[in-house]
């Protein structure tokens, strides 16, 4: 089922039309030279997708991060870490040796976060505070990085994963958890993830079922250079697909 969108990935680009043009000065000044999304984007509403308690009793994190391939001495980026439930788990995984950026895009949520890491020794972890169109990381820094339960909350996809694209290391991996249902409904389908991240050089390497994280494992490289920002071609899907 959901492997079949690696093997038709290239068909998804068939969908993909450019946008009329649309009033910019909602967007942040960042984003206007990329393509608007061409669909609904979820509100934040909390910072907790689950408990941490709950999450662990199914064994989450562990699971995601076998699969990942996060092993002791790698260097690792949360996005969108809220609360720091992947955060202090990929640390630990990590070691001291490695390292966890831990990325948001709320003020208060990284204050939060950074007097949890401080308040448990984490050593190894730094937060940083993004912004809705560009996650602020360094070049050439991250073996692995991750972005759970998040992604069908960026409103700026296109320039947020391409200002992303270049924090990979060559052999680095890009790694999305998320729920198979529409946007407005806090998850993003495959076939549109496959698109988006297309569109600016990523492509699918492995898609599978993760009904533990709630949704799906989805794996990809960077395979191109970042297009310019104003010849990306935009995702076009029906709601609810």
């Amino acid at each position: 089922m959901m492997r079949a969108a690696l093997a038709g990935s290239l068909l998804l680009l068939a969908g993909c039309s450019l946008l009329s043009p649309a009033k910019e000065d909602d967007r942040p000044a960042g984003a206007r030279d990329f393509p608007r999304a061409d669909r609904p984007v979820a509100p934040i509403v909390s910072t907790r997708w689950s408990s941490e308690e709950a999450r662990d009793r199914v064994n989450e994190a562990d699971d995601i991060m076998d699969r990942a391939g996060i092993r002791p001495g790698m260097t690792v980026a949360d996005i969108g870490a809220g609360e720091g439930y992947y955060t202090v788990r990929l640390a630990n995984r990590v070691g001291a040796k490695g390292r966890v950026l831990a990325e948001d895009i709320m003020p208060e949520v990284i204050e939060a976060l950074s007097r949890r890491i401080t308040r448990e020794d984490w050593r190894n972890v730094s937060v940083r505070l993004g912004a809705p169109e560009d996650p602020r990381l360094p070049e050439n820094s991250f073996d692995r990085i991750l972005m759970v339960h998040m992604y069908h909350e960026i409103a700026e996809p296109y320039a947020f994963l391409w200002h992303l694209s270049p924090a990979l290391k060559a052999d680095g991996e890009l790694i999305v958890v998320d729920a198979n249902r529409p946007t407005p409904q806090h998850g993003t389908p495959p076939r549109l993830l496959v698109c988006e991240l297309a569109a600016v050089g990523f492509r699918l390497e492995e898609l599978i079922p993760k009904p533990t994280a709630g949704g799906y494992f989805a794996r990809f490289r960077r395979v191109a250079a970042r297009p310019a920002p104003e010849s990306i071609v935009p995702c076009t899907i029906k709601s609810g697909n």
